[in-house]
């Protein structure tokens, strides 16, 4: 294959530079120079700075025993088909975008609300591959080169990795069958979600610049309970329908992950931070149950013991009245 000409004359022009040089490197091997001269130094007053990296490239390259031979690789070296090569970078740049999308949004956990266009996405981009056939033959597909070229398989490794993870935080829960928008019970959820926080921040706010003391929650617990009820509530009502749904399938299916974050969210905040508690509307019905059936056994017990005392008393009557008879009979007979 023939040279490029103007790498030729590149090379023989810092091949004549290095040969100028070589008594040089041989006067600063043997001392002659002043002392405290360096040789980058000397070298920087005769070449300049782009000549000297070059030199030093070249001399690199000859003391490894790499000649002077092409800069260009083989033209029998597997190269990637354009094709294939623009699959692989958009594949690489939608799952970039993705893991980005999956760190910001950990902590508080919104994964399935923010990343779900970027999981299409590389969904999408990871079906172009698996579908596609090169413009050659069949033996060099895209499917070849990108997913089954060597033993690693790393477009293969990443693609299960986010699939694992989509499947692991159930976010499928969360969006509309296409998987492209959030369903309407979510959304319903984090507005409920968000307007709750907002209640605790308002009258946090409120009791920061009042006359209580800074732990005193009482005007929290007092004017966001009724928020803090509606989001438990529907949570819960979300936890039944999803278990019916899901009943035949999977018995212990959860909630998507960012519908649970929140709900730990609000209920720690609620019932650790503030010390808040929920009064039971029904409580006087529950201990009226309660004293009843505490009371169930003793009604038993007490009825049985009357029940027995009674029965005792018909049957000894008879034997009275059966031994009065006969001793009169017997008075009778002896008179």
């Amino acid at each position: 294959m023939d040279q490029d000409p103007t790498v030729v004359r590149r090379r023989a022009s810092l091949l004549r530079w290095l040969l100028l040089l070589l008594p040089l490197w041989s006067r600063l091997a043997l001392g002659a120079l002043p002392f405290g001269s360096s040789p980058r130094r000397i070298l920087l007053d005769l070449l300049s700075e782009q000549q000297l990296l070059e030199v030093e490239d070249l001399t690199i390259s000859l003391l490894r025993g790499g000649g002077l031979g092409p800069l260009t690789l083989p033209p029998d070296l597997p190269n990637l088909d354009p094709e294939c090569q623009e699959l692989l970078l958009d594949f690489a740049n939608s799952s970039a975008e993705l893991t980005g999308c999956l760190v910001r949004s950990a902590r508080p956990v919104r994964i399935c609300q923010t990343c779900h266009l970027l999981f299409q996405q590389v969904v999408s981009k990871m079906d172009n591959i698996s579908r596609s056939v090169g413009n050659t033959s069949e033996s060099q597909s895209c499917v070849r080169s990108l997913l089954m070229a060597d033993r690693m398989q790393i477009v293969v490794i990443l693609s299960e990795f986010f699939n694992t993870t989509w499947k692991e935080a159930n976010c499928a829960n969360c969006l509309t069958d296409n998987g492209e928008e959030l369903s309407n019970s979510t959304i319903y959820f984090l507005n409920l979600f968000n307007l709750t926080l907002t209640c605790f921040e308002h009258n946090l706010q409120e009791s920061a610049h009042g006359l209580l003391p800074p732990k005193n929650y009482s005007e929290v617990c007092k004017n966001c309970r009724e928020a803090y009820k509606t989001l438990s509530s529907l949570y819960s009502e979300m936890q039944k329908m999803n278990e019916l749904d899901n009943k035949a399938e999977l018995p212990e299916t959860h909630l998507c992950i960012d519908v649970e974050d929140a709900m730990n969210i609000t209920r720690k905040l609620w019932s650790r931070t503030f010390n808040c508690s929920i009064s039971c509307s029904d409580t006087v019905p529950v201990i009226a149950v309660s004293v009843f059936i505490l009371f169930l056994p003793v009604v038993f017990y007490l009825s049985s013991f009357l029940h027995s005392e009674q029965k005792k008393r018909k049957l000894i009557l008879p034997k009275r009245l059966k031994s009065s008879t006969s001793s009169a009979n017997i008075q009778e007979n002896s008179h």
